[in-house]
């Protein structure tokens, strides 16, 4: 059995754990000027992200209540025409903007003589016309931020790819200069510049998820949308048609 020293294994061991234990901060501090530059784009595009996400996703919810309130209160009222609602502005929520925008055209209307089926048609065309609008608006509404997130998802890994190549290069470029060359001198250039694909994909992996799973739901409400639309244009006809059957 062969015995060590105290002081040398603790030496060695010393040493040993701070060879195997490099860091981020070590790899960023080996990096070069402009991969510790990208680095930090990442890192703020990561929390624009990240902002994005949670705002997009807590305002979704809080459409997606709105919604909701006015669908039950249209589904309480006598008539769609009944509805106490402020004019169509920006703030309103999506389904009460409809609703308004609605009842905007069809008190614009209120001249043409609704024993006339040609003129109940028009006010009818001019709701439907008048409610499509509407829902264009509310569909880009919908889709805002969305083009930024996607921006993020494509453009990290390509910073990140930059960031690589050019940290690469600029470690072969070092070690050409020296006579002789060994893996203890490439290394820490090498690790470095990896250090930027790394951040690229922290950036994208979450970004790709949370705009997948924001694009279903955007695109789920915004058939909510079109559904509600078309509901409130076929309960608008009715009333016109009951309204013009009871002038016989």
């Amino acid at each position: 059995m062969v015995f060590f020293p105290i002081s040398f294994l603790s030496t060695t061991g010393v040493a040993a754990a701070t060879v195997a234990s490099p860091g981020l901060v070590s790899y960023f501090n080996e990096s070069n000027t402009a991969g510790q530059a990208i680095v930090l784009v990442l890192v703020l595009c990561s929390f624009a992200a990240w902002t994005v996400m949670i705002g997009k996703h807590l305002d979704l919810s809080r459409l997606r209540t709105l919604n909701l309130t006015l669908e039950r209160k249209l589904a309480q009222a006598k008539a769609v025409t009944a509805l106490n609602l402020p004019a169509p502005h920006p703030g309103l929520a999506p389904y009460a903007a409809l609703a308004a925008v609605a009842l905007q055209a069809f008190e614009k209307t209120q001249e043409l003589d609704l024993s006339d089926a040609s003129a109940r048609l028009k006010r009818l065309n001019h709701i439907e016309n008048a409610l499509q609008r509407a829902v264009a608006e509310k569909c880009i509404a919908y889709e805002s931020k969305m083009l930024f997130l996607g921006t993020i998802i494509s453009g990290a890994p390509f910073l990140g790819l930059l960031g690589t190549a050019w940290g690469v290069m600029d470690a072969f470029g070092a070690v050409s200069m020296q006579a002789t060359v060994t893996l203890q001198m490439l290394a820490p250039g090498v690790s470095g510049s990896l250090l930027t694909t790394v951040a690229a994909l922290l950036v994208a992996i979450p970004s790709v998820f949370g705009y997948n799973y924001l694009t279903a739901r955007t695109k789920g409400m915004i058939i909510d949308l079109e559904n509600f639309a078309s509901t409130l244009a076929d309960r608008m006809e009715l009333e016109l048609e009951e309204t013009a059957a009871a002038f016989h």
